[in-house]
C-alpha cells in the first residue's frame, strides 16, 4: 500500500518530525510542494535505498535478461526445492547443512606488553 501525502514545504515544515515518524512505515512518502508545485519527496531512507538498488538492476541489461530466464525456467518448473537440493548434496541431517562463514579455526585475541 502507497500512502501518498501532499504538503507545502511551509506546512511540512511545522509537521517534520510527525513526517519522519511516518515514513518509517514503508509505502508511505510525503511530496513538498512550492506555490503549488512538487519540489522534493521525503521517504525512508531504507525505501530510497531499495528504489536506486532497483534502478541499477534494471539499468544492467544482462542481470535483467538473466532475471527474466530465470523466471521463465521457474514457470516451467525447472528448479529444485531446498530438499531437493539437500537431497542431492548427500545431507542426511540438520548438522550437516548448516552455513559457517568461518572455518573451526579458533582466534586469539593479542594483548599488548607493558613496557
Amino acid at each position: 500500500m502507497k500512502l501518498r501525502s501532499t504538503l507545502s514545504v511551509t506546512e511540512a515544515r511545522k509537521q517534520l518530525f510527525n513526517i519522519l515518524e511516518d515514513v518509517s512505515t514503508p509505502g508511505v512518502y510525503y511530496t513538498l510542494t512550492e506555490k503549488g508545485s512538487p519540489k522534493a519527496v521525503i521517504l525512508s531512507a531504507e525505501e530510497f535505498d531499495s528504489l536506486i538498488e532497483t534502478i541499477e538492476i534494471l539499468q544492467d541489461k544482462k542481470l535483467v535478461a538473466d532475471i527474466k530466464r530465470a523466471e521463465e525456467a521457474i514457470k516451467k518448473g525447472e528448479y529444485y526445492t531446498w530438499e531437493e537440493v539437500k537431497k542431492k548434496l548427500g545431507f542426511k541431517n540438520k548438522q550437516e547443512f548448516l552455513l559457517r562463514d568461518k572455518d573451526r579455526k579458533k582466534y586469539k585475541t593479542r594483548t599488548k606488553k607493558k613496557k
